[in-house]
This record gives structure tokens, sequence and C-alpha cells, in this order.
């Protein structure tokens, strides 16, 4: 007992109201029964027999979210993160140009070549390193000045990689940027996809809750166009980590890319419907039920009180972004909030009423490190910084909003002002 006291006082309160670090926030109740359960059961989603009634939920919520995201069909699985989901698709849209690697390898080929924004996730370079293809391999594609990609710079970095003598095989469009928030044109990119014959994948993780508010789902448009989606509901919607669907919509294509012979494991001639043994669809053995948590969480809140919780963080973002431009000591990095993403910097005292030289914005860029440092050891709020040395921006805060705790215009207020009394001496 004393060591988990222990534990837990020294630990991130990541339920805590003000705690903006990363793109998640606090945890549902509901989730967090169903994740007591997934606990107490202890099974592997490997195999029916093992986990029947868990194999048989992760189908069903698959088959709603395909219908969801707007395809007539498709299939999928829940992954260990957005980053293994990221690289699912890496793998089908492979499989998918060249399924002869599987068991030659790809030495004989030219090399594959990854197309993806400059504001893209880094998964998506660790995936060229884990899949063979190389860091050198992956194009970032120029965006714009809210960091969304630009079809016209996608083509042309299409036509360059081709002249290089390299096969481009994969683009990843990005629904909610990281950093900015961006959402990628979809329709545009993947009328560049269907010309040149690419495989289109989705990375929602972030801004995939969108598809669940009538408001803000046109941020998603031309999404089911794409050949596969990764999302994160463990995100936006409060769900317990982790929590990361990935469909596909081609049905078949993860056991033709994955499917090894165990016959220990996958016997084909069990007393039930082998098809429900999803095991050999995944690139691991081991596999949580991680399903039951968003078919509960969805079920019993209902789709309508989830859309409230979307919108609430958005409306959230949009004040902050409203505040951050009208108070005179603060100025934000863009000129509108795109997900629930703000992105600002604060001027201190020192810094008011002078020349913004270069040296002026290099000091500037000292004071979210410093001030962040003061808030976290305060134990007030935890939010987060960066640079953007792609488009010559030093170190601002960047804000993010989720759905659970619901964040109100107050905490917002509390925000700022916290960072103005932290930051009143420098």
């Amino acid at each position: 007992e004393e060591v988990l006291q222990q534990i837990f006082e020294y630990s991130v309160n990541t339920s805590h109201r003000h705690f903006y670090n990363q793109l998640y926030g606090g945890i549902d109740e509901v989730t967090l029964a169903a994740s007591w359960l997934i606990e107490a059961l202890n099974t592997n989603v490997h195999t029916y027999e093992a986990a029947p009634v868990f194999t048989l939920v992760e189908s069903f919520v698959i088959g709603r979210l395909v219908e969801l995201f707007g395809w007539l069909d498709g299939e999928g699985i829940f992954c260990p993160g957005g980053s293994i989901s990221n690289m699912y698709g890496m793998v089908l849209a492979r499989h998918h140009t060249h399924p002869d690697i599987k068991l030659k390898g790809s030495s004989s080929t030219r090399p594959l070549v990854v197309l993806t924004s400059d504001q893209s996730h880094y998964s998506f370079k660790k995936g060229a390193v884990w899949l063979g293809l190389g860091t050198d391999n992956v194009v970032s594609v120029e965006t714009d000045t809210y960091g969304r990609m630009l079809p016209q710079a996608l083509r042309k970095a299409v036509k360059e990689a081709r002249e290089r003598g390299g096969e481009p095989f994969f683009v990843g469009a990005t629904a909610g940027t990281t950093v900015l928030g961006a959402f990628d044109p979809l329709e545009e990119i993947a009328d560049v996809c269907q010309e040149e014959g690419l495989w289109l994948h989705a990375d929602a993780c972030w801004g995939g809750s969108a598809i669940l508010s009538n408001t803000h789902k046109h941020l998603l448009q031309g999404i089911h166009r794409a050949d596969s989606i990764s999302w994160n509901p463990h995100k936006m919607l409060g769900v317990s980590l982790q929590c990361s669907p990935f469909i596909v919509k081609q049905k078949g294509l993860l056991q033709e890319a994955n499917a090894l012979s165990a016959p220990y494991l996958f016997h084909q001639d069990k007393f039930y419907d082998v098809s429900f043994d999803t095991g050999n669809k995944s690139i691991q053995c081991g596999r949580k039920g991680d399903s039951v948590k968003l078919y509960l969480t969805l079920s019993l809140h209902g789709l309508r009180h989830i859309e409230e919780r979307v919108d609430t963080a958005f409306s959230a973002a949009r004040y902050l972004q409203e505040q951050v431009s009208t108070r005179p000591w603060f100025r934000p990095v863009l000129d509108k909030h795109q997900c629930t993403n703000t992105c600002f910097w604060y001027i201190p005292p020192s810094l008011r009423h002078k020349p913004e030289t270069q040296d002026w914005w290099q000091q500037l860029g000292k004071v979210a490190p410093l001030v962040k440092e003061r808030l976290a050891k305060a134990g007030t709020v935890m939010l987060t910084y960066q640079p953007l040395h792609e488009k010559q921006l030093v170190n601002f805060f960047r804000m993010i909003n989720t759905g659970v705790p619901a964040p109100t215009h107050q905490d917002m207020d509390y925000v700022l002002q916290q960072i103005e009394t932290h930051g009143a001496d420098l």
C-alpha cells in the first residue's frame, strides 16, 4: 500500500483539469471501468477461443468505424498506439504495391519512397526505419502557413522522387497535426494519389474525433477516399490509454500482409468460425481488448454526448485563440485555431516595446521553456512548447484542449493568468 501511494504521489495527474501537456487528458469513468474489466479478465485477443466476447466486440466496433468514416466496406484492428497504426498503413501499402516483398524482401525493388508533410508525425520516419526503407526515402512535402500539405508540392515531390530513381508508393496525409492542428486537404491529395497510383493513408490520430461532430466533421472532408485511416480515441475523447483503431478499405489485406502459419495457435480445423481469430492479421501476438473501452464509452454516453465533448474542446480553443489575439502581451502564432491546438507567445516585461530584431526573437524563444518549468514546479498548469524550425518560428506555447475534463473559458483565463504570473519578472 505504501509503494502504491508513493507511485500515485510522484506521478503526473493527467486527469487534472490543467494538464494540457500532450494530445490527451483526463480519463472517462466508463472507460476506466472497462480498463479494470480488461485487466481482471487478463485475456488475449488473438483467438476467439481465448477471448470470445472481445473478438466479437472488436469486429462490431470496426464495422461501425468503417461506416462512420464513409466507407461501404473495410476491416481493421486495434493497435498499441497511433505510431503502430501508421506503420500498419505503410505495411499494407507496401504489400499492395509489391506483395512479393513478403517472401523475397525488398532488395529486388527500387528504393520505395514515402511522402508526407513537413508537419506530419515522426512515426512515419520511425516506420521507415522499422520497415527497412530508410529515413532518406521519407520525403517531407512543403506545407502552407497553417501547416497544411500543398497538393501541388506533393505532385512535384512525386515527380522528383521518380527522377531520382525511387518508387513513391505511400502518401501519409494528416488530419490534425501535432503542433499546429492542421488538416491536410484530403480531397485534393486524394486526386493526386489517384492520378499517380499511390496509396493514401490518413493519419487522423488527433483530429479524427471531429468525425463525431456535425459542426466540425467538415474538417475531414475527403477522408472516405483514403485507403487506410488511423485514429486515437484515447486523445480527445478521454478513452483510457491505449485505444487506437486502424481501418483499411480493402478487405483481406491485413491477413495477406501479416499472416504466417502458427499451427499451434491458428488451427484451421477448430470447432468455430476461425475468421474470428484475429491474431493472424496483427504484427503482435499479445493484444488487449481495447475495443471494449471505445464500445462502452460511445454506447453508454451516447454519440450526442460525445459530440458535445468534441464541440466543447473546440469552443475552448476558439476562446483561447481570441484571448491571445486581444490581450496585450500575448501573440498568436496563427490567426486562427485549426483543431483544438492554440499556439502563442508570451512577451515578458523585458522584451516589451523593443525592436523585434533577430536577437529579440532569440530571447523570446527562451521564455516558454522557463515559464513551463515554473508552472510545472508550482503544480498549477502543465502545458508544452516547441519551435518550428522549418517555418523559422522560435519556441512558443502549445495549448491542447481535450474533451475530458470538459474545458471552460474560465480554465483558459486561468492558464493565461498563470503564465503572466510566473513570467512577470522576466
